[in-house]
């Protein structure tokens, strides 16, 4: 069916000007039946030469039809998975050319809802920040995770609004329709769990000052205030904040079509795609949109998940720091809550790798960050402990460091607590041995975090061996596992020959692995000078984005080279941010990795990436000739 507009009595500058209302092209079929028929000649022989849907242009004068000019159409996402299908359909492209025929950024279009028309709210843009996660969001601007889940359960549509947000917010992000950050960058802890929800989400946005003890939100260039419950709406695909409440379309696709179109992606990309997942409920997003397993389970996120949990790491805190009695206990309570959450997900991705990342943050990010809060945890534990309460407070305020991310986390934290380490395994093996029972097969893949040495490693690996040993033993049952660790310290990548004597797999860790190569503060970096970077020429992008090739991308090469001579079927895969980043995955597939893992709604993204990736640099696992491939997959 052709579809386009006509005007009588006039040139092609008015039909775009708008000042005259034009007639459907099916009208011309009556009034100029002979220029209409050959026109529809026309642009199906452009259609069938250019082997794309096409803009054409034309006039009819005394009668006669002149084609002034033809083009490759533009598209929306939508439209774009269905004109490849469509062509490859009427057998003029190959399942190969639909492939490439769509951007991986149009399947965003299909995940995420969007704004009905961006351009008619432009006069009401009042900020802009980084486009964290895509998708568009209408909400009330709430300033606390409480009030968040409060407004939420009271059927509000909420936007958490926040100078930045700590896993503390989790509730409360969980609960919003969108997120909104003064501070932070694309891989602040914002943006990290708000792509992992799918939820639209707006960091770094400065030229808003958000003041959480007044509730008020205030655009810096004018003044304009916004307080508690005023409608604002984001659009996290391009980072706008936007003035009120705009108008929403929900994501509509032709599962049809959709599933035909990653039938086709699979038959060529060499690359698994994994998901970063915390959840049974992320597990299941994860399958569905085809991920073949769990590249990163992130286990401190278990932690905010219930008042409970996170009330028990805290006393396992306070226990620790203080030397008092009741650590065993809250180990005891913390080991049953993951064994629960690690069988759910064990169950959830039965028959496939399960990746599961030992506890990474320093444990001072389990604490209230405001005075009040911490005044009052720190009077309860006292209670709880026996001991008084400024000596709770001032342990706890001791765990501050002056650079965390480089201090006491990962698996320096496994070595100077060893019974955390061994805690986390018990746990694991015990969820395992339980899904085995029930009939589900577990494959537990364990990940030791920033090792930067082959004896932090085998000191950890050894805890981890042992509880495995345990487990069985008390359990009749055995599970087969696997240990690894994360490149993401530079030396790590540069002693992989060494690691790969005792890791099965590496998994590049490349957010961190980035800001520790540049010498940045992630969230800093992105917030103060990173753009000045990019729009002065000084970077081409923030690596933070798109994965520097150039640079990091020399320790990914040489850790893969390194880890592969020792141990030469050594698993291979990357689960920062950069793992559902098209340019990136290119990158990987380069270099040969076995997967990448990324957030599970954007996982067809990535599985798309990585076909693309492997058509132009020949490494496809399907070559079939086109006449195959047509009637491989006839309609």
């Amino acid at each position: 069916k052709l579809y386009g507009e006509f005007l009588v009595n006039a040139q092609g500058e008015d039909v775009v000007a708008g000042i005259r209302t034009p007639l459907p092209i099916s009208d011309m079929a009556k009034a100029f039946p002979e220029a209409y028929a050959e026109l529809i000649e026309n642009t199906n022989l452009l259609e069938n030469h250019m082997k794309d849907m096409q803009d054409c242009e034309f006039t009819v004068q005394e009668g006669r039809l002149f084609m002034l000019q033809t083009r490759n159409g533009k598209r929306t996402g939508r439209a774009a998975l269905k004109i490849a299908v469509d062509l490859q359909r009427e057998r003029l492209i190959t399942c190969a050319q639909a492939v490439m025929m769509v951007d991986p950024s149009h399947l965003d279009q299909l995940l995420h809802p969007q704004f009905k028309d961006p351009k008619a709210y432009q006069g009401d843009v009042v900020a802009k920040g980084l486009n964290a996660s895509p998708g568009a969001a209408v909400g009330r601007v709430v300033f606390s995770a409480t009030d968040a889940e409060l407004w939420a359960s009271k059927g509000e549509s909420v936007l958490l609004t926040r100078p930045e947000t700590t896993p503390e917010d989790v509730g409360g992000m969980w609960a919003a329709a969108g997120i909104l950050t003064s501070r932070g960058g694309m891989t602040s802890h914002a943006a990290v769990v708000a792509r992992g929800w799918g939820k639209p989400c707006v960091c770094g946005c400065d030229a808003l000052h958000v003041d959480v003890a007044s509730k008020t939100v205030t655009v810096r260039s004018t003044g304009e205030v916004f307080l508690e419950g005023d409608w604002v709406s984001l659009n996290g695909t391009t980072g706008e904040v936007v003035r009120g409440k705009k108008e929403l379309v929900p994501p509509t696709v032709e599962s049809g079509d959709v599933g035909k179109f990653m039938e086709w992606v699979d038959l060529f990309r060499s690359m698994d795609v994994y998901a970063n997942a915390d959840t049974p409920e992320d597990c299941e997003v994860a399958r569905k949109n085809g991920a073949t397993g769990v590249g990163l389970v992130r286990t401190e996120h278990m932690f905010f998940s219930s008042k409970e949990r996170i009330a028990a790491v805290r006393r396992m805190i306070a226990a620790q720091e203080l030397g008092a009695p009741g650590k065993a206990e809250a180990l005891r309570e913390i080991q049953g809550f993951q064994r629960e959450d690690f069988e759910g997900i064990f169950a959830a991705m039965d028959g496939l790798p399960v990746t599961i990342r030992l506890l990474d943050p320093p444990l001072h990010e389990f604490l209230p960050q405001d005075g009040p809060a911490l005044d009052q945890l720190c009077d309860q534990l006292a209670s709880e402990l026996g001991v008084g309460s400024a000596e709770v407070r001032t342990r706890m305020e001791a765990l501050e460091e002056a650079n965390p991310m480089l201090g006491l986390r990962g698996c320096r934290l496994g070595i100077v607590h060893p019974d955390i380490t061994h805690m986390q395994a018990t746990a694991i093996f015990e969820a395992a041995v339980a899904a085995a029972r029930s009939g589900v097969l577990a494959r537990p893949h364990i990940m030791v975090p920033l090792v930067g040495s082959l004896t932090e490693l085998t000191g950890q690996k050894e805890v981890i061996v042992r509880a495995a040993k345990e487990v069985f033993d008390r359990s009749g049952v055995s599970v087969p596992y696997e240990v690894g660790t994360m490149i993401e310290v530079p030396r790590a990548a540069l002693q992989a020959d060494k690691l790969a004597q005792e890791a099965q797999f590496f998994s590049f860790g490349t957010n961190d692995l980035t800001q520790m190569t540049f010498g940045f503060s992630r969230d800093d970096a992105e917030a103060k000078f990173l753009p000045a970077y990019v729009k002065g020429g000084i970077l081409p992008c923030s690596p933070f984005e798109e994965f520097d090739g150039e640079g990091v991308g020399q320790l990914v090469k040489l850790a893969v080279k390194m880890g592969r001579e020792t141990r030469p079927k050594i698993g291979l895969g990357i689960c920062g941010e950069h793992g559902g980043e098209p340019s990136s995955i290119a990158f990987f597939n380069k270099v040969g990795l076995d997967y990448v893992s990324c957030s599970p709604l954007r996982v067809p993204i990535a599985r798309l990436a990585a076909a693309q990736a492997a058509l132009r640099q020949g490494t496809a696992k399907c070559w079939c000739g086109c006449d195959a491939m047509m009637q491989s997959t006839a309609f």
